[in-house]
This record gives structure tokens, sequence and C-alpha cells, in this order.
């Protein structure tokens, strides 16, 4: 009966079919850990593979993407097959209302509405988002409270979100004109956190350390690079360049905590030299950290 069971499961290609499986996994004939969870309680596991998905897409490697995928997509119909079973939506429903958001969200393809310029196109995209959620909640005029930031998610992470924040406030006209004028600001800013710093306030530290993030941040988007893909890359650089740094010193007989920055700068050097294909010291004074 068990090679039946795989048999007939084996031949699965649908996500439809997927959802099935997992129904069966919580039957009386399934899994006794899958038949306990709940939506609440797989929260940790689909963080974990969500962001072993990030890696994969980082990595380049497709098979490595697909089964990662393959691991978010069982979670999303452990996610459906949940909600069915408490009579809550299901499979179709969950295709439906995001067949018809992509139809109303995009009146020039669809509805043959014509938008003078994108940011007009990703305006109107924010404008119909807002009436999505009037209609769902309840008019703004209900709500006095009501702001064109509602709907963040709070879990967002913060550079994330600072990112979404400004670009929601910047089709509102509430931005920069040009990168340059950022420049200015970050050095006000800094100017700032120096004064935070010399009174000794610790919380006004921290405070001026946001403000310094949330403005670079700012630069970042009117320079069209996404914040969060850059400092990912640069700490997968760092790392990689610490790594080797690490190695040469194993290789040489020597250990980290026993060298001081003068030494340690000299040997980054060397690997930062040896990436860009010369040698040559770093600049002086300048700690290893770029």
């Amino acid at each position: 009966m068990t090679h039946d069971k795989e048999k007939a499961f084996s031949a699965i290609d649908t996500v439809e079919q997927l959802t099935r499986l997992v129904d069966f996994l919580r039957s009386g004939e399934g899994c006794p850990w899958d038949r306990e969870q709940s939506s609440r309680s797989l929260k940790p596991y689909f963080q974990e593979e969500f962001h072993e998905l990030l890696e994969a897409i980082d990595s380049g490697r497709s098979a490595e993407l697909r089964e990662e995928l393959g691991d978010v997509l069982l979670h999303l119909c452990f996610q459906v097959s949940l909600a069915r079973e408490a009579g809550q939506f299901t499979l179709a429903d969950v295709v439906a209302g995001v067949r018809d958001k992509m139809i109303r969200r995009h009146p020039h393809v669809f509805g043959g509405v014509e938008f003078a310029s994108r940011q007009d196109q990703l305006f109107a995209w924010e404008q119909i988002k807002r009436d999505e959620k009037a209609d769902n909640h309840g008019s703004e005029a209900a709500d006095p409270q009501a702001s064109i930031l509602d709907g963040l998610p709070e879990s967002l992470p913060p550079l994330l979100k600072s990112y979404r924040i400004q670009g929601r406030v910047s089709k509102y006209h509430f931005d920069w004109e040009k990168p340059d004028e950022l420049f200015a600001k970050i050095e006000e800013e800094l100017t700032e956190l120096r004064s935070a710093m010399d009174s000794g306030r610790g919380e006004a530290v921290e405070e001026e350390i946001g403000d310094l993030l949330f403005t670079v941040v700012n630069l970042a988007r009117l320079l069209k690079v996404h914040p969060q893909p850059a400092l990912e890359g640069t700490n997968r650089k760092f790392s990689l360049r610490f790594r080797k740094l690490e190695q040469r010193l194993r290789q040489r007989g020597l250990k980290l905590g026993k060298l001081s920055l003068e030494e340690l700068d000299q040997v980054w050097a060397e690997v930062k030299a040896e990436e860009a294909g010369k040698s040559g010291p770093s600049a002086p004074n300048q700690p290893p950290g770029s």
C-alpha cells in the first residue's frame, strides 16, 4: 500500500496536485508533524526557506534555485491547504485574486489607459492599491487618520522599509529633485552626528545614525540603486576578503588578535591588490573596511 501511495503522488506536476499532497500529509494516513501545524506555527520555517531562496538567487546556480523555489512553493500550498480546511479560501480563490489584482493594476495594458510617464504609471499603481484597501476595509472618509504609508508591513527589514517609505512619498512629489542635493544633506547629518557624539548622549547618537542611514537610502534610490542588494554585495565582498586575510595569516603562522591594526591593514592591502591584479600599499591611515 505504501508503494501505491508513492506511485500515485510521484506523478505530481501541478500546483493544485501539490496542494493535494499536502492535504494527504495532513490526513490520518499522513504525517503527525504535518497534522500538528498551523498557519502561525509554519512562519519560522517559511522565513528560513525564503532566506534560503534569496541565497539561491544570489548564487546563480539554477539547480539550487529550482530546489529552493520548490520549498517555498510547498509552504504556499501548505497555507492554502490550512485555509481550505478552515473554510476560508481555496487555491482557485488565491489565483483569481492575484489575477484580478494584476489586471486592475495594469490599466495601460488591459484597459487602454495611457500614461504620460513612468512616474504617472507608478503613481496610478499606488492609487489603485489605496482604492483596493479602501474597498476592502471601508472608505478613507471613515478613517481620518488614513495615510499613503498604510499597508507597509511592520515586519519589513528597516533598510527595505526606508526604501519603500521614500518611494511612496516620492509619488506625491515629496522628494529631492536631484541626487546631488543629497550630498549636502548627508554632510548636514554628519555634522549633527558629531554634535550628538560630543554631547555624550547615546540616544541622540542612535537617532542621528538613523537619520544618516535614511538619507543614504534616499541617495541610493535617486541613483536607481536598491540599497539592500547593494549592501548585501558589500557584505559578501568584505567577507570574502576577510576570509582571504585569515588564510594568509594561517599560511604565515600568525593569529588574529595578536596583530595590530597596521599589520592587519598591510595584509588587507595585499588581498585587495591581488584582486585588482596589482601590488601596492593601501592609503595611509585607512582602516581595513572597504
